[in-house]
């Protein structure tokens, strides 16, 4: 008979006396890089106040692993024993009650330092390699829904119960958020414009000065956002409402108006058509170049029509100040603002998706934080590994890369990492750690 690879527990004695054994040797790759790229020194600048004597854990260290420990799976406080178990990788990680009580002393003076400790760990990385193609700044609020009764949470949009915090992504990562009460309306102009500068405090000094686009669906869409996107030279794409002087105008319009809109590659898009509306609609009151464009497209099967919907066509329009005269490449970029919904899921897996705190003040420092975890695999992911895994979701991230087992052993003064030879991702998670040490180190 074949040996199976399985054995029967009456036969093996299970003993919990290994030393030098972590069951996350690829997560230590999130702590070092945190480190790399200068965010658990920036971190510790911004919480150095609220350490209580020398002797204790440093704060920033202590917010530093926490961020660790969510982009590594953990959902609330308590699981930052899955890391202080492994102190052969990740050093003396404070207890559950230090992490809590570092978390509740982040006072808004506090998260103005964690967002600048953020801002220039973000300009190393992207100096390092992790800069977008383009700086385009997606707009989007998302419920998170909570099943008890904590400060402000209130009922939602999606018919819940919680918080809608109101988020800002560029490329892959997550720039800034606001965590708001659950009743906080969507197209909050003051909201937005509040985003809009942490966003942009987020960016190098470089990004700055080249091109930036601001895109949004419709709740976005406000007269203030516009105009503060023109003083900053910032070009905008918004989400445009189907009102009825626009059904009055598509109504109205030849079908040698409408052109195929596009895919990514070029393509023609099956059933789907663009055409441009500006001069045919009212657009006082918004910048002066303001266009407005609109695409015509067949419903996917199954999909419900609304009474808006006109000849069994969906339409939707958007506004923009963007010159270029293509309009099926405008719509194609607008279009693309549909990949902040990866973004916000991501982030929800990320930490986001649990507020574990009553107070208000604490569950904003734990949304900070779980920005902060969104970072640090992001920056793992594009500065250390390569292929499928360097764009991949959080949960194959883990089963694949961060949850593998290492023994870790020492000779002549050096370290080494043992991963298991038939572990088949041994070979990407060999090449992050080389790619890991060709970073700058910070300072």
């Amino acid at each position: 008979m074949k040996v199976m690879g399985r054995w029967s527990a009456k036969t093996v004695d299970v003993k919990a006396d290994g030393t030098g054994l972590s069951s996350r040797a690829g997560t230590s790759l999130l702590a070092l890089v945190a480190d790399r790229v200068g965010l658990t020194d920036g971190l510790c600048e911004a919480l150095q106040d609220t350490r209580e004597r020398r002797s204790a854990h440093d704060p920033g260290r202590v917010f530093c692993d926490m961020a660790v420990m969510l982009a590594d799976g953990g959902r609330c406080v308590s699981d930052i024993q899955a890391i202080a178990g492994q102190s052969s990788l990740f050093g003396d990680v404070a207890s559950i009650s230090t992490a809590r009580r570092v978390v509740r002393s982040v006072s808004a003076s506090e998260l103005e330092g964690i967002r600048a400790a953020r801002a220039r760990a973000r300009g190393r990385a992207w100096d390092a390699g992790a800069a977008p193609e383009r700086v385009i700044l997606d707009f989007d609020a998302t419920p998170i829904d909570v099943h008890s009764e904590k400060e402000q949470a209130a009922g939602h949009y999606k018919g819940g119960f919680g918080f809608n915090p109101l988020l800002v992504s560029c490329g892959r990562e997550l720039l800034a958020g606001v965590l708001r009460p659950g009743n906080a309306g969507a197209n909050n102009a003051d909201d937005h414009l509040e985003l809009l500068d942490l966003a942009l405090e987020q960016l190098p000094a470089s990004a700055l000065d080249g091109d930036i686009l601001a895109r949004s669906d419709s709740a976005g869409a406000s007269h203030d956002l516009a105009d503060a996107c023109r003083e900053t030279q910032i070009r905008f794409s918004f989400g445009y409402p189907l009102t009825e002087p626009v059904r009055d105008a598509l109504s109205g319009l030849a079908q040698s108006a409408w052109q195929p809109a596009i895919e990514k590659d070029g393509r023609p898009r099956e059933g789907a058509w663009v055409t441009e509306l500006t001069g045919l609609v009212n657009l006082e009151g918004w910048p002066e170049g303001t266009r407005l464009i609109c695409r015509r497209e067949r419903p996917h099967p199954g999909a419900q029509l609304s009474f808006t919907d006109v000849d069994g066509h969906r339409f939707q329009c958007f506004i923009t100040d963007q010159a270029d005269p293509d309009v099926a490449t405008l719509e194609l970029l607008h279009r693309q603002h549909a990949q902040v919904e990866d973004r916000v899921k991501t982030l929800k897996a990320t930490g986001a998706g649990y507020l574990p705190f009553h107070d208000f003040a604490a569950n904003a420092a734990w949304f900070e934080l779980a920005l902060t975890a969104h970072d640090v695999m992001v920056f793992t992911q594009l500065l250390t590994l390569d292929g499928e895994h360097q764009s991949c979701e959080p949960k194959r991230l883990r089963y694949r890369i961060l949850h593998v087992a290492g023994h870790l052993t020492r000779h002549a003064r050096r370290f080494t990492l043992h991963l298991p030879a038939d572990w088949p991702w041994a070979g990407a998670i060999l090449r992050a750690f080389e790619r890991l040490q060709a970073l700058p180190s910070p300072g």
